[in-house]
Order: C-alpha cells, then structure tokens, then sequence
C-alpha cells in the first residue's frame, strides 16, 4: 500500500516538476469560498485537477479543483484551489495527496485556510481566526498504516504543530493592517452534517473555538513532512447551542467570499515579511 502511494506521489511530482519555472517555497490550500487568489500569481500556469495524475476529483461546493503555480508577495507559491474531505468518501491519505506532492516539489512552509462555524461566543460571522491548535475529532489518521521513512517520523510530535514565530509575524501584520484578528482552537469533525446544539456544546467545553471539517489532516501530514505550518480559519457563521438557526452552505459560501479580501491582504503581508 505505501509503495504503491509513494509511486503515485512520484508519477505525479514529475508530471508537474517540468512545468514550473522554479520549486515552490510556499504551498497554500484553499478552503469554501475563496476563489480570488490565482488571480493574484503571476508567472506560473494552472491545471485541473482531473489533469493530475491520481488527484481525485474535488466535489465540494465552490472548490474550483485546480493546482496553480507562480509567484505571490515575491515568493514561489503552489496553490491549492479546492481540497478533498473525508465526507466526501475519500480516505485520509487522498486527502493529504496535495500535500505530499508540494512537499515532495520542495515547499517548506504551509498555509491552510479554511471556512469554520464558530464556537466561540465573542466571535462573530466573517472575523479572521489564527489557529493557535486543534484537536483532532474526524475519527482517523493521514499516517495510518506504513510509515515511509523517507517522508518522516513513525510517532512525529505535535507539541508545536503551528509554526510560533509564523502566528507571531501574523499577528503583527494584522495590527499594522488594522484588521481584527481572532486566535483559538480548531476542531475538525468528519462531517457533512453540521453540529447539533448537544454536540456543539461538546465541542465547546473540550476547549475548541472553532469547528469544520477539514485541515487537521493537512496539518498533520505537513508535520510529518518537516514543514512549517500556518493556519487561519474564516468564522462563516455562529454555533450557539442555546439559539441553534438552520444555515444553509450558500450563506457560508457567501460570508466567506466577503471575508477573502481582508485574508488574502493578511496573507501577503505575512509572506512579505518572511525572509
């Protein structure tokens, strides 16, 4: 199983390697409703993810599913436009596909974006959220199964799994921007159904601020992979378990697109600043 995953990785890194003008230093993926940023790389191409060998299709609401290239903020960037969930049917090393290729093309940071109920009470619809940590409730692991060395560690640590001095320089962007900034706990659940208010009150007193259904995987994969990790959720909409209302994925999809200026401003500031 792992040597056959490792192949496909390969067959796909070198599908792609011949296309880029440069490695990739950064490595990007996109969560709901963000669909503005290809338009900000300059210098690279696009391709579907249909066209990538062994990428599965992403069939999500507004996950455009394609892998594009270029430069951003004077970086090399590889970017991510739609990523795959467990919900969908996939397994957790499907999942982390993209992952394993840009770190097998030579990314060395990660940023995971993502749309999020929020948990929190002081939060409020379309407020920015620094991932300070999370906690993993999807019921698996991407590292199930063999461990192939060359990747990484059997048992890597999670002691510190978003990159400190990532979270401080954001941080620091975001009051020269003047933008709010909120920071706290993820907590992914496998999903597609959304929160009862009982199971929303859980999530709450386990210490989460916010809840979706992905980037924990992601997260752990690029763990494994040595690579730095940043994370920033979008507050699509408020989980208050005493004044549950119904909402719908437009209205998610609609406070996130509202919500991806500020991110994507935030985001290249953060990329200026690094060396």
């Amino acid at each position: 199983m792992s040597r056959t995953y490792r192949a496909q990785v390969d067959e796909c890194v070198q599908f792609i390697a011949p296309r880029l003008s440069a490695a990739p230093e950064w490595g990007i993926v996109l969560g709901t409703g963000q669909g503005d940023w290809a338009a900000r790389l300059t210098g690279g191409g696009c391709l579907a993810y249909e066209e990538l060998p062994h990428f599965p299709p992403a069939t999500s609401p507004s996950h455009a599913g394609r892998l594009c290239w270029g430069q951003m903020a004077g970086k090399q960037v590889m970017l991510c436009q739609g990523r795959f969930h467990a919900y969908e049917g996939y397994s957790l090393r499907q999942v982390t596909f993209p992952v394993r290729v840009m770190a097998s093309l030579g990314i060395k940071t990660l940023v995971v974006t993502n749309a999020a109920g929020g948990l929190n009470p002081l939060f409020k619809s379309g407020d920015l959220m620094l991932i300070a940590d999370h906690i993993n409730l999807i019921g698996d692991n991407p590292l199930v199964g063999d461990n192939i060395d060359a990747w990484g560690p059997r048992f890597p640590d999670l002691s510190q799994v978003y990159d400190r001095d990532l979270r401080a320089t954001t941080e620091k962007v975001a009051r020269r921007l003047g933008l709010g900034l909120r920071q706290g706990i993820y907590v992914a659940v496998k999903g597609p159904s959304l929160e009862t208010p009982a199971e929303t009150r859980l999530l709450r007193l386990a210490g989460a601020d916010a809840v979706g259904m992905s980037t924990v995987p992601e997260v752990i994969t690029a763990v494994h992979a040595g690579l730095r990790v940043l994370g920033i959720s979008v507050i699509s909409n408020l989980n208050l378990p005493d004044a549950m209302a119904p909402i719908a994925i437009e209205a998610i999809i609609d406070t996130v697109s509202r919500a991806e200026p500020l991110l994507v401003e935030l985001l290249l500031g953060v990329m200026q600043e690094v060396s």
